[in-house]
């Protein structure tokens, strides 16, 4: 860990006191640390603690350094964030969004790896509205950091002590690892819808936002990877810092494709492509009749085929929208098109185009099925990198 940079958030339970400890054997390990102390948990610990142990400030309010804006800076620095001991008014705050202190406010504003450690008395942690807070911080992307049975300050026995520094360290250690995981890799990510005109105004697309590719070509940037975005017409904004070419129509995305998947370690087509095009356009506004309007269609280009019989990037991975037989037709695509792995999307569940959560299978060429579950498109994003990665090491 030497060098890693990491943020402890210490919420205001009786195990902040461990996270001294924690602190000093990151120290000792080579780790630089910043600690973010709440309010409550100054109450049990002090922050001199810490800064003599990281030599380094420990911020406690909004108001520390405001020229420096803290809770940016410190989560923009890290490599990981981990709450421990995370409290259930924490969790009940990230939950919600709400950002009334320093530490809830970096918090949501992090956009790296952020693990939550939770500790509380027994019944506390096993309370539904703490257990509903933790699924759905999960589903956001959240590790969470199981806490383990034992003796509790209340002096009972159950579920709620912090989980063990070893596992606590552990996580960090893969959070880390994980952020660098994709250095010196060549990524390539189509994204969005593709509309295809058949007058001035009028076009056939479909309903994709491009929210799971831009969320993928995100994960891939902050994993270290050199990453470019290929995105199709959306309201949606690319990742900040990665390399994004526009494409409207799907023979614009297929020249783009083919030129940018050349010497790609690995090319992920989310792109959503119309099936048919009108096969012929009209320079003028076709205007409105009584009559039935009849368009011609006619095919368009298959990209993912055409990336794939180049043969320009390492891995090629597919995506398949489907609402019945989903997983016999993705495999069907993924043997005919010659890709090594593709993603299985069911849009008829209630998730998908248009959506903050969808829901995902990936299927591999060599015959694995990874249920990575229902979760928001960015923690779905992780999955899928942690997923597609051996298939990289594999092409080496």
């Amino acid at each position: 860990m030497n060098g890693a940079r990491v943020l402890l958030v210490v919420s205001g339970g009786i195990a902040a006191y461990k996270a001294a400890a924690l602190t000093s054997t990151l120290v000792q390990r080579g780790a630089v640390i910043d600690v973010l102390l709440t309010a409550d948990a100054e109450r049990f610990i002090a922050p001199l603690t810490f800064a003599a142990l990281t030599a380094r400030p420990v911020y406690t309010s909004l108001w520390d350094a405001p020229e420096r804006i803290a809770h940016v800076r410190l989560v923009r620095e890290a490599e990981v964030a981990i709450v421990a001991p995370a409290t259930a008014n924490i969790l009940a705050k990230l939950r919600a969004g709400i950002a009334d202190d320093l530490a809830t406010t970096a918090l949501l504003a992090a956009r790296i790896p952020v693990l939550i450690a939770p500790a509380m008395n027994a019944a506390m942690y096993e309370n539904e509205a703490t257990a509903e807070n933790l699924a759905a911080l999960h589903a956001r992307g959240f590790e969470i950091i199981e806490p383990e049975r034992g003796f509790l300050a209340e002096r009972e026995h159950g579920v709620g002590r912090l989980a063990s520094e070893e596992r606590l360290l552990e996580a960090i250690e893969r959070a880390c690892t994980r952020r660098r995981s994709l250095a010196g890799r060549r990524v390539l990510v189509t994204a969005g819808p593709t509309q295809e005109p058949f007058d001035p105004v009028r076009f056939i697309g479909n309903a994709s936002s491009g929210a799971t590719g831009i969320a993928l070509a995100d994960e891939a940037a902050r994993r270290g990877a050199e990453v470019t975005l290929l995105l199709g017409p959306t309201l949606l904004a690319p990742p900040y810092g990665v390399r994004t070419e526009r494409f409207t129509t799907a023979q614009e995305l297929l020249e783009l494709a083919l030129r940018e998947s050349r010497g790609s370690d690995l090319t992920i087509a989310a792109a959503a492509v119309a099936d048919w095009r009108p096969r012929e356009f009209s320079a003028e506004k076709r205007k409105k009749s009584d009559g039935t309007l009849h368009v011609d269609l006619e095919r368009t280009p298959d990209v993912l085929a055409a990336v794939s019989a180049a043969g320009t990037s390492k891995v090629l991975v597919g995506f398949a929208a489907e609402t019945d037989d989903h997983e016999v037709h993705a495999r069907e695509k993924m043997e005919r098109k010659a890709l090594d792995a593709i993603v299985v999307n069911d849009v008829r569940a209630g998730a998908g185009f248009g959506l903050q959560e969808n829901t995902l299978v990936l299927l591999v060429r060599s015959g694995a099925r990874i249920e990575l579950g229902r979760a928001s498109k960015r923690a779905l994003a992780g999955r899928l990198l942690d997923a597609l990665e051996p298939l990289l090491k594999e092409s080496e």
